[in-house]
């Protein structure tokens, strides 16, 4: 069987922990080189158990041997290196948020036609099972009409720490980090995007983001509420409530998380609250993602998530943003 030839630019943690495993879980990838500027790009690819090591992003980029990278750098570097890549004619697969203005997004996806390479914003969530039963339960009737929906994603940071989720000209705040999730899967889930958006932040003195946001996306007749935090204790989950019963995800983003063995979980209640059905779902998400794009790679295919996709989640966390100030 054919595999991709992934490169990775950078070292960070969430492709050390998350991705690399995936890359070498999935059976039609293969990692076989990593880039860092750090001056550890051989220690780290030995770690990593990658072929070649690169001191340069521009190195890896230059590699004929490298079919597709990851990009896992702070938001605001997104833009410049998804096009940098593309030009080179690598594939790219880029860690959420895409860029950090609708815009950006834009130039993204103009870049992508001029070139003909693939590229896709990484929300590997939409790729556990899970959620393609909780839209089966959705379109099933069984809930009723659906009114509303819940989601959060919270984890408790250290805010004197200096961190690049807490620098502005990083593309920090929560929103940005965990809330994009929230915002995408009320999109997912509804197919169709929102009408009206509003939302409310909480800062601390000295640092230019948000901390916390809730907001409050319409979508015809049924109403998004959405809170995300790096100040509140951990929480990732969705709820679907519909007229005659709801819909409860409780490891929605991260089931690797679920004590219960890691696993997505889907709680069905009537509209007593009572019980109907409780499964859980097995999978990687993070590997189904990296299989998923290889192999529309190597088929000539389109992802299931879209560029466009991706410029109307932005918009709408553009908006959210806008309605703060």
């Amino acid at each position: 069987m054919q595999h991709i030839r992934w490169g990775i630019l950078s070292s960070a943690a969430i492709a050390e922990n998350q991705m690399v495993p995936a890359i070498k879980e999935a059976s039609n990838a293969v990692l076989k080189a990593v880039a860092s500027q750090s001056g550890k790009a051989a220690e780290t690819a030995e770690k990593w158990g990658a072929e070649k090591a690169h001191d340069s992003y521009e190195a890896l980029l230059k590699d004929p041997e490298i079919d597709a990278v990851y990009i896992p750098l702070p938001n605001s570097l997104h833009k410049e290196w998804v096009i940098k890549s593309m030009n080179h004619q690598k594939h790219v697969l880029v860690e959420k948020p895409a860029a950090v203005t609708s815009n950006d997004i834009h130039e993204i996806r103009e870049a992508g036609k001029a070139t003909g390479m693939t590229w896709m914003e990484g929300f590997m969530y939409q790729f556990h099972p899970q959620h393609d039963y909780v839209r089966e339960v959705m379109d099933s009737g069984t809930i009723g009409t659906i009114k509303r929906i819940r989601s959060s994603f919270s984890f408790p940071l250290d805010l004197a720490a200096k961190n690049i989720r807490l620098d502005a000209d990083l593309g920090g705040g929560s929103l940005y980090d965990v809330g994009c999730y929230c915002v995408h899967i009320c999109r997912h889930l509804l197919r169709q995007e929102p009408t009206h958006v509003f939302s409310a932040a909480r800062k601390i003195e000295n640092i230019n983001v948000d901390i916390s946001t809730t907001g409050l996306l319409n979508f015809n007749d049924v109403d998004c509420v959405i809170d995300c935090s790096f100040d509140e204790a951990a929480l990732n989950r969705y709820e679907v409530v519909g007229s005659r019963g709801r819909i409860e995800v409780p490891y929605a983003f991260r089931p690797d998380q679920n004590p219960q063995g890691g696993n997505g979980e889907v709680i069905v209640k009537d509209k007593e609250g009572i019980v109907q059905e409780h499964r859980f779902f097995e999978g990687n998400q993070f590997t189904n993602q990296i299989a998923h794009f290889s192999e529309c790679l190597l088929e000539g295919k389109d992802p299931v998530y879209t560029p466009e996709s991706t410029h109307n989640n932005m918009k709408v966390i553009e908006a959210m943003y806008a309605s703060q100030n």
